[in-house]
């Protein structure tokens, strides 16, 4: 994701506001009931933070409650799963990441079709990472990490949110561009790789920004880098991994919302409508600033063109790592 990209998708949201600010009759019983939004991630992760945070919102302005249900496992896929098997009535929604453009290259086989079960509704927002260590590492730079690692092959290991989660391929993209000999943990999610991490039970790794903030912050974890192509206003002093010998190299966690494929247009233009000016909201965009989490918003036929385009870049990388989830 590119900051080009969403700004350009920033702009377009505008315009998807007058586009459906009339929404057509047919959706006007919608919703009678509470609307599950699934989070296929663990409580307290990155995706999960966000997407309570625009729940409440949501919720608001459409009068009912949006009931937050985790369903982690299978880098997401046991909740993509359950979300494009459900009823296409508007009342079960997912919340998905970036992830979900992974798995097709990672999978041989899934238990749902990713263009036929599921519609976009909106691309929300994207979480940078960043590159960390535990502090008892002596390293301060990416530079010294790669010499670190070089002086004692083999002895470093970093963690994951997941076998094949792009936590876990941006920092096998660092391993790769420095030649580095290190083993790959992966974790059931961010949190219980973060806890890991700052115990010293792995060395390094490249989580969302949101998620290693606070340990950032507490000096329990040194921040080395960030995946964005410019520095970031909450971290300054640290500089991008494009600036520490990985040139062009961008990369982040973006989330966005989907339904089952058949969920009438109507209900999904007022939930498009709904997350988009949750996005406008001044406490909702506070809420994300403190996250380190960057807004976006689209039409779903621009997330739509969008996801097709991380389809193929991801397809290119999962390639390149050799990495088969079955």
């Amino acid at each position: 994701m590119t900051m080009h990209l969403s700004r350009r998708l920033a702009t377009a949201s505008l315009l998807t506001l007058a586009a459906f600010a009339v929404i057509p009759a047919q959706a006007a019983d919608w919703p009678a009931k509470p609307i599950t939004l699934v989070v296929p991630f663990p409580p307290g992760g990155p995706t999960d933070m966000v997407a309570r945070v625009l729940a409440q919102s949501v919720g608001e302005q459409l009068g009912q409650s949006v009931v937050v249900d985790n369903k982690p496992g299978a880098n997401g896929n046991i909740g993509n799963a359950f979300v494009a098997k459900a009823p296409a009535d508007g009342y079960t929604v997912l919340y998905n990441t970036s992830s979900i453009a992974l798995s097709p290259s990672l999978y041989k086989k899934l238990s749902y079709d990713l263009g036929k079960d599921l519609a976009p509704v909106a691309l929300t927002a994207v979480v940078p990472l960043g590159l960390v260590v535990n502090p008892k590492l002596p390293v301060k730079t990416v530079a010294e990490l790669a010499a670190y690692a070089k002086k004692n092959p083999g002895k470093l290991s970093y963690g994951s949110a997941g076998n094949g989660n792009v936590t876990h391929l941006a920092a096998f993209q660092v391993v790769q561009h420095f030649a580095l000999e290190a083993s790959h943990v992966p974790y059931k999610g961010s949190a219980p790789a973060d806890v890991d991490l700052v115990a010293g039970q792995i060395d390094f790794m490249t989580d969302t920004i949101n998620s290693v903030a606070p340990f950032i912050k507490d000096g329990k974890l040194r921040l080395l880098a960030v995946s964005t192509a410019q520095r970031m206003a909450n971290f300054p002093q640290a500089p991008t991994l494009a600036e520490s010998g990985m040139a062009g190299f961008e990369a982040g966690a973006w989330q966005g919302v989907m339904v089952p494929a058949q969920t009438p247009q109507p209900v999904v233009a007022r939930l498009n409508q709904a997350f988009l000016h949750a996005l406008k909201d001044p406490a909702v965009l506070e809420k994300l600033r403190v996250q380190g989490t960057e807004p976006l918003g689209s039409t779903p036929a621009e997330y739509g063109a969008y996801l097709q385009k991380e389809l193929k870049r991801w397809a290119a990388v999962v390639k390149s790592t050799g990495v088969s989830l079955d």
